[in-house]
């Protein structure tokens, strides 16, 4: 057996290995690609039993790759959207996890493609399937998040979006800093953060910071073709990756 993973966040990729290893009871070969660039490679000089495969890799989402290239190969999504895209997974019987995800998600994402495979109901990924999905996501992303639920000792808080000037990944939280400089934990990951905020707002400047356009105060250029970055309610400088730096200066001008 052997198996591609799609997947741009380095420590939900890592999650992944340990399921799958866990589940199958031995150390499974694997190609691992965090962008459509990669994935289009791999999957152009390689076969696969099955895929799994983040939806906003580095480059764009998963989607755009499997159009252009087409397979066979089972594949399984591995999702941070819950509502449009949700209903379009159980419509096309495609098999899921929904981030941010456990053992037990990956065990019934499994066995839901194993059950499809059994039962003769799975169908290859096709352009219908894929339209249908692209239009589901792109319906979900008409509506953004306003508000994050932060549990803290006191009680629950409501954090506005609009008040968020950064955002940096732990582990499988997040830590968002608003204007005034106050820390709040939000309990999911980043890519799954990232998803849910307004594209013109907000930007993923590098594989673990998200900015906020409206308190950035200040850019310098800095080595490697990166930038650093001053927010409102931050002591210390951010920076974009050299990989981001030329669609952060796009972003910049919309």
């Amino acid at each position: 057996m052997k198996l591609l993973i799609l997947e741009d966040e380095i420590p939900a990729y890592q999650k992944l290995v340990t399921f799958v290893n866990t589940y199958f009871e031995t150390e499974v070969p694997h190609d691992w690609a965090r962008s459509n660039t990669d994935g289009k490679a791999l999957l152009s000089t390689n076969k696969y039993d099955f895929i799994l495969s983040d939806i906003q890799l580095l480059d764009g989402i998963s989607f755009d790759l499997f159009n252009d290239i087409e397979t066979d190969t089972p594949i399984i999504f591995c999702s941070a959207h819950d509502e449009y895209l949700f209903e379009a997974f159980n419509t096309n019987g495609i098999a899921y996890i929904l981030k941010p995800y456990t053992q037990l998600d990956f065990i019934k994402a499994i066995e839901k493609y194993q059950s499809l495979f059994k039962k003769g109901d799975y169908n290859a990924l096709d352009q219908q399937t894929i339209t249908d999905l692209k239009t589901a996501l792109k319906e979900e992303k008409s509506t953004y998040k306003k508000r994050f639920v932060i549990k803290k000792a006191k009680g629950i808080q409501l954090l506005n979006v609009v008040d968020i000037s950064t955002i940096e990944a732990s582990g499988d939280f997040c830590i968002a800093t608003d204007f005034n400089g106050k820390r709040h934990t939000i309990s999911q990951n980043l890519g799954s953060i990232h998803q849910q905020l307004h594209t013109t707002k907000f930007f993923k400047i590098n594989r673990s910071e998200i900015v906020s356009i409206d308190f950035i105060e200040n850019l310098e250029n800095h080595f490697k073709n990166r930038l650093l970055i001053k927010m409102t309610g931050l002591k210390e400088k951010v920076m974009t990756s050299t990989a981001t730096t030329s669609e952060f200066r796009k972003w910049l001008e919309q």
